[in-house]
């Protein structure tokens, strides 16, 4: 069983590279998607205020276009997840709205991110069968973050350049500012 702590986190530098597609779904990539599952909960297991809701496969340090989403976000007692291999953003849709945002590969920080509140997505199942998938919303923005992942790229790329954009997670569960130039931009771990 995978532990929370296989998952990487900054600086570790694969969290920057693409990850490359999935060609047959295999017993080994059943395998992978199992550990980041297991990973996942784990993970969540250890954190008192936040849900573990999604994850790439980069994040277990395997360059793999493969994400899992838990199918439900507001009951912690179901553990189901879906699979997405090779997923790919096909259309965004609508406005772009900041919201708050954290990454179990970043620890500690949050981020208010711009993202589109629908997009449409294909991907491949377990089966290798193609499918489609519209979303808005807070599953929209799981969708971006989680595909970004494959691409190489992080939520904090998005805001780097906004100094009123992050923010870390208080003992208590409250978000509260960091301090940009001290906390975020000389922040190696970061960069």
């Amino acid at each position: 069983m995978s532990t929370k702590d296989e998952i990487i986190t900054l600086p570790n530098k694969h969290l920057r590279k693409r990850s490359v597609k999935v060609g047959i779904v295999s017993e080994e990539i059943k395998a992978i998607i199992k550990e980041m599952e297991d990973a996942t909960l784990d993970w969540e297991n250890s954190r008192k205020h936040e849900l573990g809701v999604a994850l790439a496969a980069v994040q277990m340090d395997k360059l793999l276009r493969i994400v899992i989403i838990r199918e439900d976000f507001e009951n912690k007692n179901n553990t189901d997840f879906t699979v997405f291999i090779n997923p790919t953003i096909t259309k965004y849709e609508g406005n772009l709205v900041d919201d708050y945002e954290g990454c179990l590969s970043i620890k500690d920080v949050y981020g208010l991110v711009p993202r589109y509140e629908k997009v449409k997505v294909k991907a491949v199942d377990l089966n290798g069968n193609e499918f489609r998938v519209t979303a808005e919303g807070f599953l929209a923005r799981i969708f971006q973050h989680e595909i970004d992942h494959t691409n190489g790229i992080l939520f904090i790329d998005h805001i780097k350049d906004d100094a009123d954009a992050f923010y870390n997670l208080t003992p208590k569960g409250h978000l509260e500012s960091l301090d940009y130039e001290h906390d975020v931009q000389k922040n190696p771990i970061l960069w």
